[in-house]
């Protein structure tokens, strides 16, 4: 067996694995929420302890945090995480921690076709080289697939936090915007995350284009804000938040172009998270492959990439899983 996690500010999924015909399948699931544990350890052996007898080979959890040296500090929670702590629990199993966005990017590996809908109808299919993965949710992350000529290999990073860069005049005003509201530094997940749809919103209400209806803000009110905005701009309900929708998938098209070639990118890019596929017929209608293309001299080069949005919304613990069973293989990823 394989144990694997994908470790969330709000909800953490623990799953068992056994490889069966070439492939890993998940024998056993649990989804926690995050907060109401004070460490991962508890959480895990609570898990753990309603498996049974089984036998863990390996182990890796897909943590939302920066991972060094076997140790993570969560970024939204209070948890410290260790490699040799958290091997104690499992029977003395190796244990990795990866980021969250290393194990998403992993697992876009072994997603089936008809879980990734294309962006670009124009682009090279299946080429081989490096891949990117950005994901849009509670925040931002970023990560890049390094591929060795015989296999990928995930690479972490912290792209998410990375300076927000602003693609046209509008966004130069956001941005001028947000620094006033956050005190100087903005990041892309300002503007990329669940979040970003208040900041967005609030910033076109400011300019005083579109007024909010007293309907509309009622509602805005009720429930979820974030999520109220991008059903109502999806949906053409409210020009303010439609505005907010196209602006937000602007932003996404244009950062997912410069991770593109951050990375060189020729094997594609995957837009992960659980922001994109309840955007899918925004994103498809153009205003993010527009943005993610438009880099000058690089045009010609982004119009051939690949662009696949995800809509397995558990692609972390598949990756965490197959992740874990590389290391079972001993077929080690630094």
């Amino acid at each position: 067996m394989y144990l694997a996690g994908d470790l969330g500010g709000t909800k953490t999924v623990l799953g068992l694995f056994e490889e069966a015909g070439g492939q890993l399948v998940a024998v056993a699931e649990a989804t926690y929420a995050s907060h109401e544990f004070p460490t991962f350890d508890e959480l895990l052996n609570q898990f753990v302890k309603a498996q049974s007898s089984t036998q863990v080979r390996a182990a890796c959890f897909g943590v939302a945090g920066t991972v060094v040296d076997g140790r993570c500090a969560t970024t939204n929670l209070p948890w410290v995480l260790e490699e040799d702590v958290l091997s104690k629990h499992v029977g003395g199993a190796r244990v990795k921690l990866i980021n969250d966005l290393e194990a998403t990017a992993f697992g876009m590996l072994y997603l089936p076709g008809h879980e990734l809908v294309s962006l670009n109808p124009n682009a090279a299919q299946d080429r081989p080289g490096n891949r990117a993965v950005i994901a849009a949710g509670t925040g931002l992350g970023e990560a890049l697939l390094y591929w060795d000529g015989k296999q990928y290999h995930p690479i972490a990073s912290e792209g998410g936090h990375g300076d927000f860069g602003p693609h046209t005049d509008l966004e130069i005003e956001l941005l001028r915007y947000l620094r006033a509201e956050f005190g100087g530094h903005v990041s892309y997940e300002r503007v990329l995350s669940g979040p970003a749809f208040s900041n967005i919103y609030d910033f076109l209400l400011s300019r005083g284009g579109s007024p909010a209806s007293p309907a509309i803000a009622a509602r805005l009110e009720e429930g979820d804000r974030n999520a109220t905005i991008s059903e109502l701009g999806l949906g053409g309900e409210d020009p303010l938040c439609a505005a907010t929708v196209d602006l937000f998938c602007a932003i996404y098209g244009a950062e997912a172009g410069n991770l593109a070639l951050r990375g060189v990118a020729v094997g594609g890019v995957y837009v992960g998270g659980g922001i994109a596929p309840k955007l899918l017929p925004a994103l498809q209608r153009g205003g993010f492959l527009a943005s993610f293309i438009d880099k000058g001299r690089f045009t010609s080069f982004l119009e051939a990439i690949d662009v696949r949005v995800a809509l397995n919304p558990k692609a972390a613990l598949l990756g965490a899983a197959y992740y874990a069973s590389r290391l079972g293989s001993a077929i080690v990823v630094s």
